[in-house]
């Protein structure tokens, strides 16, 4: 039991509301219910009042343990001050040793110190603590520790096929992150949680968009490794970013905490992420053997603790049969033509916008706020998404994502959750699915499709049945977790690091989550639910103390 739990333990015991607490302790209720919910953790001069009040010691409120809280605990000081602790008399004394003997017979009852007395000594070991030098010091370091504020952790939103970020131009109308029901951001920044929207390839391949991902949160330059350039025969370096998208990113505070991120991904924003969390610890071997110490810190690794939590929201973490479909009635052109629906919009001028298509890897410059030659960028993605295997369409198929998975991992201590849409039903015949009426018109064609197709892959994966269930771009059994990954079923009070954590399957097609076509409360809701969800699990805080003697 934590601190914020023992501190609503003992406020209940005594028959209080927060708002009677707080009066006690001349603090605000939201205090109070910070303290409780272990958003925030009480300094050290309230920490000392709480003890006073509640006639426990300081140290039972600080340490976590399994210990309950003493079914004694009654009848505390009615008010404490920050000048000079309720003085408790004789009686009360008296009347605390009686309940402690009923309870333990033969057990005799221990001489209290008068607790004024106590709270001085605590206080005056504290500021020795803080203001002797090391190695006495180091336990103000820890009292630091202690009583900081945990530190609000940013949601990194990045987007998915044929997607966009807030530089692009059709983002002022169109939105990504919220689309019909307006900016997704500017709502949740105003509901103060930090978000920020990423822009990756569109078009480009897992590798390419965790680079690009890893350089504009840092503010450096994209660097897609000297190995992997030469083996997809594109250029190594990419745009430079001046600024970081998240400062401090990985950086500690005065107390030690990390500065993590939480990732949220959505459709092919999911592998990316994934495969963000785990080159940022596991490195790629490759790329040092090729760069040795000019390779970019993402390849070197070490660094798994730079991150919270990932998010996706209808990811394709099994590739989609999408691909295949289109493969069998030799319709492999559409996934292009669909992609570049997006493409016809931003290379409208006369509406002023654009998309940044994030291809100087191959010699394609696409200059925000500049009008691009459509035609031109079509030819040249035609090329890349129809030959080798360094692009999307290849990451989005089955076989293709099967290959990806094999060098992602999750990794030890961040939390990984997952979300799934179904916009189809069982149809007349049993042996396919069908898309619901509410389902996004341009959808109802695929999700058709996909909900009929069975088959196999080239390296030997089956298409069952269970496939068939989709979104009308991803099929469900893909968005739930990656075959090759541990998971669990969501459960609210057993929610595990290092597994999936897989939430039940909504119902929806593949734009809902990110509110197209959506109901814009339910959207919001959504999101404020994730995120309050996100910002209660479990942080590993390490307490080290070193005995100077």
């Amino acid at each position: 039991m934590n601190i914020g739990d023992k501190i609503c333990k003992l406020r209940q015991k005594n028959g209080w509301s927060q708002d009677e607490l707080a009066e006690k302790l001349s603090v605000s209720r939201q205090s109070i219910s910070k303290w409780e919910s272990g958003k925030v953790l009480p300094d050290s001069n309230k920490i000392i009042l709480l003890s006073e009040l509640f006639s426990v010691t300081a140290d039972f409120l600080l340490k976590d343990s399994e210990e309950s809280v003493p079914d004694f605990v009654s009848g505390a000081a009615e008010t404490v001050t920050a000048v000079e602790p309720a003085e408790e008399t004789d009686k009360n004394a008296i009347s605390d040793d009686k309940t402690v003997m009923e309870a333990s017979p033969h057990r005799a009852p221990k001489k209290k110190l008068p607790k004024k007395i106590v709270a001085v000594i605590v206080a005056a070991c504290i500021l020795f603590a803080a203001l002797i030098p090391y190695p006495f010091g180091l336990y103000g370091k820890v009292l630091k520790l202690i009583t900081e504020d945990p530190v609000q952790y940013p949601y990194i939103l990045v987007h998915g096929l044929g997607g966009w970020g807030p530089e692009s131009g059709i983002n002022e109308s169109a939105p990504y992150w919220g689309a019909t029901t307006g900016s997704l951001s500017a709502y949740l920044k105003s509901q103060n949680y930090a978000v920020y929207e990423a822009s990756v390839g569109p078009f480009s391949s897992t590798w390419d968009r965790a680079c690009e991902l890893y350089a504009q949160l840092t503010g450096t330059k994209v660097d897609y490794g000297e190995a992997h350039s030469k083996a997809n025969n594109h250029l190594r370096y990419g745009r430079t970013y001046k600024e970081p998208l998240f400062a401090g990113w990985g950086t500690k505070t005065d107390g030690g905490q990390i500065k993590k991120i939480n990732l949220i991904g959505h459709s092919f924003g999911g592998p990316t992420i994934r495969l963000l969390a785990s080159l940022l610890k596991n490195g790629a071997k490759e790329e040092i053997t090729a760069s040795g110490d000019g390779a970019s810190p993402l390849f070197k690794g070490g660094k798994g603790d730079w991150v919270n939590s990932v998010t996706g929201l209808c990811s394709p973490n099994n590739g989609s049969t999408l691909y295949l479909v289109l493969d069998k009635y030799n319709l492999d052109a559409l996934l292009l033509d669909v992609c570049l629906a997006f493409a016809g919009i931003a290379g409208n001028s006369a509406a002023n916008g654009f998309l940044d298509f994030h291809l100087e890897q191959f010699g394609i410059s696409s200059v925000p706020g500049e009008e691009t030659d459509l035609s031109a960028m079509k030819a040249s993605l035609e090329k890349i998404m129809s030959t080798g295997t360094d692009n999307a369409a290849y990451d989005l198929s089955p076989y293709g994502c099967a290959e990806l998975n094999k060098r992602i991992e999750t990794v030890k201590g961040v939390y990984y959750f997952s979300y799934s849409y179904c916009t189809t039903k069982d149809g007349f015949l049993a042996s396919n699915q069908v898309p619901q009426s509410d389902t996004l018109p341009v959808l109802i064609p695929t999700a058709y499709l996909m909900g009929k197709y069975t088959g196999s892959t080239e390296n030997g994966l089956t298409i069952d049945k269970t496939w068939q269930p989709n979104d009308g771009l991803v099929n469900v059994v893909s968005a739930r977790y990656p075959l090759d990954e541990p998971w669990q079923d969501y459960n609210a009070d057993k929610i595990k690091s290092d597994i999936w954590n897989v939430m039940p399957t909504k119902e929806g097609d593949h734009g809902t989550v990110i509110g197209l076509n959506a109901d814009t409360q339910k959207t919001h809701s959504f999101y404020t639910d994730l995120f309050t969800m996100i910002d209660a699990v479990p942080r590993e805080r390490k307490y080290y103390f070193v005995s100077p003697f």
